[in-house]
């Protein structure tokens, strides 16, 4: 999952979570404002009468000095005002009941005694609690509503932010790691970005990229410079031994190690030719300038190893359902791939088994497979046999340096075709090589 993602997520995650607190709670939280409006608003309508009776006189409510009350027709409302003992004292708002035209109503009443010309009077003002509760749901309704758009909208604006934040990390992502042919440092492309944390990452992958392609550049000039200069007392070596060889006056024993010297040093030159060939070829040192079309390359790999397919006594079958031309490409080297695919095909088959070479398109990409009838890879060697040096005991009647397929891995880098590897103990190998 994608930071992105993720982080997008806890956040809405946590905000459902406030929400569900918040419906939890609502009620009351409606509740205590209902109650303290209603208050408020019974206060008000207290000091409204208090100031009429100030203004206007008792008589405006109790002419006759007879108790006063006054209701809404809903009887939702109700303002009383009787005269009250002088030791009587009352400022509270509370629930109680009242009976009204022999109905009995549950009123929230403010109940406040005053003075006025020398005498005691108790001002009762009541708003009914059914009608409190009945505003509840509905504000309830909104508040909830616009809790769940403000959640909604600030999710959005966590994901674009996320989206805004996260920016130079997919960027640094893409332009330094992904779809880069390692090593290859090159020039220093800062990604803009006002975050320090990826200021720092930007700069420590180019560092560490850097030191990689230095460390690879002492690899291939190593190889390089020690391939050429072995090349030249093997040479001298091996022109010494033919030269002992050839002399009459020499033992059967000692020819006979002068020949398995010939042969050791034929090795050490293969692998020499071998590692000078990788260090071209990651050095870049080939040309791309040919033109061939698949067929042709296949059939004079064909021809070249035909020999070796009739010692082994094994069938090859070379089918190319959709021939391809290929340009801009350098034949000497996507010989050599198809060359080593095919010779260790032999060397690791079975005796009177096959080999087959498949030319088709799949999915919009050109494929070439090469699957033989050998004796299979182990799956947890799979992952490795691209890698130099790294011999696996296959079997143990061949000798091999493991160079061959780091050989056909650097050529196909080169050529930038993938390759795909598939395999089965007892039953055979199948590499696929995807032509871009």
């Amino acid at each position: 999952m994608r930071l992105q993602t993720k982080l997008t997520l806890f956040n809405t995650l946590s905000k459902l979570v406030i929400v569900v607190l918040f419906v939890l709670l609502l009620p009351r939280l409606i509740g205590n404002i209902n109650l303290n409006y209603t208050d408020n608003r019974l206060r008000k309508q207290k000091d409204k009468v208090l100031q009429k009776i100030d203004s206007l006189g008792i008589e405006q409510y109790m002419p006759d000095g007879k108790p006063y009350g006054s209701y809404t027709l809903l009887k939702e409302e109700y303002v009383g005002l009787e005269e009250s003992p002088p030791s009587y004292h009352l400022n509270t708002i509370e629930n109680s009941e009242r009976i009204v035209e022999g109905d009995t109503i549950q009123y929230r009443i403010l109940s406040h005694t005053f003075a006025h010309d020398k005498k005691n009077y108790l001002l009762e003002v009541g708003k009914s609690v059914k009608t409190i509760g009945e505003t509840s749901s509905p504000l309830q309704s909104i508040a909830l509503e616009v809790l769940l758009g403000m959640i909604f909208f600030t999710v959005l604006l966590d994901f674009l932010y996320a989206d805004y934040l996260l920016r130079p990390l997919g960027k640094i992502i893409k332009a330094k790691l992904l779809d880069k042919r390692f090593p290859a440092a090159g020039p220093y492309q800062r990604i803009n970005t006002s975050t320090y944390d990826f200021k720092y990452l930007d700069e420590s992958i180019h560092q560490m990229i850097q030191h990689i392609e230095a460390t690879f550049q002492k690899e291939r000039e190593f190889i390089s410079n020690a391939s050429h200069e072995l090349m030249t007392p093997i040479t001298i070596l091996q022109n010494k031994i033919e030269n002992l060889s050839g002399r009459e006056d020499i033992s059967d024993e000692l020819q006979l190690k002068l020949v398995e010297m010939h042969k050791t040093l034929n090795r050490l030159k293969s692998i020499t030719k071998t590692l000078l060939l990788i260090s071209q070829i990651e050095n870049e040192q080939f040309l791309k300038e040919d033109t061939i079309s698949v067929s042709e390359l296949l059939n004079d790999v064909s021809d070249e190893i035909s020999i070796r397919l009739q010692d082994k006594n094994i069938r090859m079958n070379i089918e190319v359902t959709d021939d391809k031309t290929l340009h801009e490409v350098n034949r000497f080297l996507l010989f050599n791939l198809f060359f080593n695919l095919v010779n260790n095909a032999i060397k690791y088959n079975k005796e009177q088994g096959d080999i087959a070479i498949k030319a088709f398109r799949e999915d919009g990409s050109y494929v070439i497979e090469v699957s033989d009838t050998g004796i299979g890879i182990p799956e947890e060697q799979v992952p490795f046999i691209f890698n130099r040096f790294k011999k696996f005991k296959r079997s143990a009647q061949q000798e091999s340096f493991g160079l061959g397929l780091p050989i056909v891995k650097s050529i196909a880098d080169f050529h930038k075709i993938g390759i795909e590897v598939s395999s089965e103990l007892g039953a055979g190998s199948r590499f696929r090589l995807i032509f871009p």
